[in-house]
């Protein structure tokens, strides 16, 4: 007997949200050597947040299955419009960080939280496209979410390290990773429920995303890299920074 679409989704994005913990290996590492590969880390999410987007969330706004229907025109604008809205939510944390948080002389910046909001939205996506892939066929769901998984691995760690740069502890750090992952869920279930009605909103979602994802990478996290110039360092960075967005390319293949 075969599986129902509703519980190999429920299954599938189950095991997405698990990816999140994939942090928990560095949990344990010393503090002054977790320190020490930050740099990297952050270096390492760069190259994630960028290739995802480029090789990923971009070309699936032009594919049939991500939302080919919608126009270039239209793409863009979403594009646009999800950069500015995590830009004004970054403004937003800010004035709150400063008006409420002084005090706090380890309140985290507010780029942590972006990048949750950030997540918890492409954790979202996923979750639909996993959702409408097992209505489509078993094969086809299995298929995508063995991509999203690999997909997701490298990225959890990057952004692991993207907020215990910003102040997090390593504890609440993995529980925000897998807080924004349980969205995976939330998803999965309305794509169930909606069936492929959720196709007239995705490609809104996954251009907001993909905004958003552009502004964390290019306006909080690279700037951070240009605060170590040292030549060896520089190096180790953008080698990072190469293999974050080598493997993002790599899972094309798996797509």
């Amino acid at each position: 007997m075969s599986m129902s679409p509703i519980i190999a989704t429920l299954i599938s994005v189950l095991a997405v949200s698990a990816i999140s913990l994939v942090g928990v290996f560095l949990v344990y590492i010393q503090t002054h050597r977790l320190k020490k590969l930050l740099f990297i880390l952050v270096s390492f999410a760069v190259g994630t947040l960028l290739g995802d987007v480029f090789f990923h969330l971009v070309p699936e706004l032009y594919s049939a299955e991500g939302g080919g229907a919608a126009s270039p025109l239209a793409v863009s604008g979403f594009l646009l419009g999800g950069i500015c809205l995590f830009f004004v939510l970054e403004h937003v944390l800010h004035w709150h960080h400063y008006h409420h948080g002084m005090e706090e002389s380890h309140a985290a910046h507010p780029s942590a939280y972006v990048n949750i909001a950030a997540d918890a939205l492409h954790n979202f996506v996923d979750g639909l496209i996993i959702g409408a892939s097992f209505l489509v066929s078993m094969p086809v769901g299995i298929a995508t979410t063995l991509a999203v998984i690999f997909h997701e691995i490298p990225q959890e760690l990057g952004d692991f390290g993207i907020l215990v740069n910003a102040g997090f502890t390593r504890a609440k750090a993995l529980f925000f990773n897998f807080f924004s992952a349980t969205f995976a869920i939330i998803g999965g279930v309305i794509a169930i429920l909606i069936g492929s009605a959720f196709e007239e909103f995705a490609p809104a979602l996954i251009a907001i995303t993909a905004g958003g994802f552009t502004y964390l990478a290019l306006t909080d996290l690279m700037p951070k890299l240009h605060e170590d110039i040292k030549p060896r360092r520089s190096i180790l960075q953008f080698i990072a920074a190469l293999c974050g967005i080598g493997i993002m390319f790599a899972l094309t293949s798996l797509e």
